[in-house]
């Protein structure tokens, strides 16, 4: 058997969890026990199954019960001890000097409540607290060597919208334009897993959808959602048929280890209607509009209010993020190892912009029975604006 060597740089874990260590004391927790595999790539570099603890001061301790030899082959981490219960936990950190902590955090968002109940017992002697948002807010701004992975994958979802220009042709199903699609993004490396930290949603790929199948909506979390195959999935291709002089939505999320990048683009086989075409020239005049203004201390919130105002004023405020309610309240999102990571730029968003942050931008206009225009990239926020890192055309791609 071959064990992957490690893919994340030792200088990156160290730097991470010295910054969770400052993290954790000024929210005045004493440690944190980590668990969630997202949140365990991040700071041990691996997704095997264990528990990290990293405490407020000294050395982090990272558990580990299936699979550790490959835990110790995939990072680069010294302290990696077998461990077959959690509730050894104690009594491993006990041997090392580490005494639980009177406020120990653990990640409440995603920590299913009968794990939660039987940490609470593990961990009695200490009050669990809710350490999500010291990570994700920690989380949210990328050092230079996660946005050169973010680079990299975006190289590959550009490869794979051009390869849109070879598959596509009038009267193939959705589905099945989709799996040709997916098979050429694997042969790329596409790692095949897209992580969402929202509870119960998921994503396979993403969404490719025809003319007025694309605006129909669902449950997830998304201006476009899809019919999809059936109702247990709810989202995405169906059997639907791509049609001459409709909009072809491509929404794709390339994965290539461990980061993202996300991008829409709209293709056509002959040219859309001409209403259709001024709606995605509307959302690309408001792409510009944030470029510019998605700087160092701007509020999230307000960027949304600029947005949802401009397709108000450009008379798309009725279809702007979608056409049915309750619309999503959102018109970008954070992303990197998960989907949906910080910032998001939605209504009532007080965080602040920082430098390195990076998100997927993406205004649309969702017209029922019609289609959906638009256009989403994948960007880093710099001093001199938003840095764009997926690079395919943004026009509607006339074939």
């Amino acid at each position: 058997m071959t064990i992957s060597n490690p893919i994340v740089p030792g200088t990156e874990i160290d730097g991470r969890i010295s910054r969770l260590q400052k993290l954790l004391q000024a929210a005045d927790m004493g440690g944190a026990v980590i668990i969630q595999k997202a949140d365990l790539f991040y700071y041990t570099g691996t997704t095997q199954t264990g528990w990290l603890y990293v405490p407020a001061d000294g050395d982090a301790v990272f558990m580990v019960f299936k699979d550790v030899d490959r835990a110790r082959a995939e990072t680069h981490f010294s302290q990696v001890i077998p461990v077959l219960s959690p509730k050894k936990i104690p009594g491993i950190l006990a041997e090392r000097n580490l005494v639980l902590p009177r406020t120990l955090g653990m990640e409440l968002d995603v920590l299913p409540a009968n794990q939660y109940f039987l940490f609470k017992e593990i961990f009695k002697t200490s009050r669990i607290m809710d350490v999500s948002g010291v990570i994700r807010q920690q989380r949210a701004v990328k050092s230079a060597y996660e946005i050169q992975c973010m680079k990299q994958a975006a190289a590959m979802a550009d490869q794979v919208a051009e390869q849109v220009k070879v598959l596509i042709r009038a009267g193939m199903p959705e589905i099945e334009l989709a799996g040709l699609l997916e098979a050429h993004a694997r042969k790329l490396g596409h790692q095949g897993l897209i992580r969402m930290r929202l509870w119960d949603n998921y994503l396979f790929y993403g969404h490719i959808m025809c003319g007025g199948s694309a605006a129909v909506p669902g449950a997830f979390a998304s201006p476009t959602a899809g019919a999809g195959l059936n109702p247990s999935i709810g989202q995405g291709p169906g059997r639907g048929t791509i049609r001459p002089n409709e909009p072809v939505l491509v929404d794709y999320v390339f994965a290539l280890d461990g980061y993202l990048a996300d991008h829409t683009r709209i293709f056509s086989l002959g040219p859309v209607p001409d209403e259709l075409e001024k709606a995605h020239e509307a959302m690309l005049s408001i792409q510009e509009a944030v470029r510019r203004a998605a700087v160092p201390g701007a509020v999230a919130g307000d960027l949304y209010e600029t947005m949802v105002r401009m397709a108000e004023d450009l008379g798309y405020g009725d279809y702007f993020m979608g056409a049915s309610e309750p619309k999503i309240r959102f018109t970008a999102h954070g992303l990197g190892i998960e989907l949906d990571e910080f910032p998001f730029i939605a209504k009532g968003q007080a965080m602040v912009l920082e430098a390195g942050m990076t998100l997927a931008l993406e205004p649309k206009v969702v017209w029922p029975g019609k289609g959906v225009v638009g256009i989403e990239n994948t960007w880093v926020v710099t001093d001199a604006g938003l840095e764009r890192l997926t690079k395919f055309p943004d026009a509607i791609c006339v074939l």
